[in-house]
């Protein structure tokens, strides 16, 4: 799957893409991440891509045009079955079905990351119309999905981008090493201990629960649905 990303600040995933599990799919070529700065598709000299909003307001608006010539460039990457994910606070909210689905379903993943108070609203509709376009003249198909990563505002969409990312690829056979390792396939615990048995701290003694020394599988099972 390629992941791309269109995002005025590329480096900020950096440190994260490189220390995890997401760095050595990409090493391992299970995934492939792309990025998209829209200041390389402006024409301003300054390269700035944000203007203040009509009829007033507080902050600056990021402009339609360096946005979609971004998802325009993104899309001529190897057309195939293609996800556009446009962020927003007030949609629905992202999860584990979603990201189980867009696995399996999709390809390339295209994530829109917002900045300031947001992104011309026309940059929307026109990628729709570009989407619509595209299912209508028979080209691989495109999808437009609009989600949520909680009930908050967040300064800009890298944060849920990276969210996204990981939620998904994750889910690559091959990411993990070991599909088993996805919480949702098994029957997982909040309570989790290891090695020593006994921990001592400040007098205190704070052990493994006996269940789970036991070696009675089934009841340990038991154990962990009832703490789920």
């Amino acid at each position: 799957m390629i992941f791309h990303i269109i995002t005025l600040f590329p480096e900020s995933f950096d440190s994260y893409i490189n220390s995890s599990i997401i760095g050595r799919a990409v090493k391992d070529k299970k995934i492939k991440i792309k990025f998209y700065n829209p200041r390389d598709f402006t024409k301003d000299k300054w390269r700035r891509v944000d203007q203040k909003p009509y009829a007033g307001g507080p902050g600056m608006v990021l402009e339609a045009a360096s946005i979609i010539k971004a998802v325009e460039k993104a899309l001529k990457d190897k057309p195939e079955k293609t996800l556009a994910v446009w962020l927003s606070p007030s949609k629905k909210q992202f999860d584990n079905l979603c990201a189980e689905k867009i696995s399996k379903k999709y390809k390339k993943v295209i994530i829109i990351c917002g900045r300031y108070e947001g992104i011309d609203e026309r940059a929307k509709k026109i990628i729709k119309d570009i989407i619509q376009s595209s299912k209508e003249g028979g080209e691989a198909k495109i999808d437009l999905a609009e989600f949520s990563v909680g009930p908050y505002i967040l300064t800009g969409g890298e944060l849920p981008a990276m969210i996204i990312l990981d939620t998904v690829a994750r889910r690559i056979p091959g990411v993990l090493g070991n599909i088993e390792s996805l919480e949702e396939t098994r029957t997982a615990s909040p309570e989790v201990y290891t090695r020593p048995e006994i921990l001592e701290y400040k007098g205190k003694k704070y052990r493994v629960p006996k269940i789970l020394l036991s070696g009675n599988h089934k009841k340990i099972e038991e154990w962990k649905k009832k703490k789920k």
